[in-house]
């Protein structure tokens, strides 16, 4: 049976007098993989950050796990549940080293020092980062800051990860481990990726943000005779009007 862990209903978000999208409605299952797609600028970050309470919206409303959230408390208790992963590992990295960042999240939680090292050590080892424990983060490379900061989420133990860009920086090795463990989690995700691979391994739906607003998706594929086949992601509105004026497709190749 579904559980809807977020309802958003007509929000819409602006930035002085710039509107960056309106009259947003989504809804997230427990067990959804979301490949949330659409071109630079078009509100994708600013729509994850609102789902965590760094962005508020300018109208409509938004439920997380069966209550409206409004306040700064509200949100409290959905990052407990909720982790992002920011698109810049340099605005989640913050701690001296590496081991204090991963075990910061275990600590705000109430686990005891020990307990919060655990977990870092845990996490860490889980993805392969072991010998970086005790590292000094700001002189990691890109990739390792990436593995980090999603270490940092990760040893939180969410329900849902909202994952912003989560290849970026990341070398073709680092970039399966990663994608390997992510597929291998039994969790709800929202994927923000322009990266063809990460749409095809870990989304099982779509939505498209575009001239401000978030529109259904279908994903499917198209055999090529002399070449590999090619993920194609349209809107829904689009294949219902067949209109080549207005058709989007998003086709991701292998």
């Amino acid at each position: 049976m579904n559980q809807t862990l977020f309802a958003l209903d007509r929000v819409s978000f602006q930035r002085g007098a710039k509107v960056i999208f309106s009259d947003v409605t989504m809804t997230l299952e427990r067990g959804d993989r979301l490949a949330l797609l659409g071109s630079n600028g078009t509100g994708k970050t600013t729509l994850l950050q609102m789902m965590v309470g760094l962005n508020k919206p300018f109208t409509g409303n938004l439920i997380a796990f069966d209550q409206e959230r409004v306040s700064e408390s509200d949100f409290r208790t959905v990052r407990q549940k909720v982790g992002l992963l920011f698109q810049d590992s340099d605005d989640q990295l913050f701690c001296p080293t590496v081991l204090e960042d991963v075990a910061f999240g275990p600590l705000n939680l109430g686990k005891s020092d020990a307990e919060a090292r655990d977990i870092a050590l845990s996490t860490l080892a889980d993805l392969g980062l072991s010998d970086l424990s005790d590292c000094i983060t700001h002189r990691l490379s890109g990739g390792q800051k990436r593995l980090v900061a999603l270490a940092t989420v990760l040893a939180m133990s969410p329900e849902v990860l909202l994952l912003d860009e989560p290849t970026n920086a990341l070398d073709d090795d680092s970039k399966e481990r990663l994608l390997s463990l992510l597929a291998s989690l039994d969790m709800t995700m929202i994927i923000v990726s322009h990266d063809q691979t990460v749409i095809e391994r870990l989304a099982n739906r779509a939505m498209i943000m575009r001239e401000g607003s978030l529109v259904d998706a279908v994903m499917h594929r198209h055999p090529h005779q002399h070449s590999h086949s090619h993920l194609h992601i349209h809107a829904k509105s689009d294949l219902s009007h067949h209109d080549p004026e207005t058709h989007t497709d998003h086709h991701l190749a292998d």
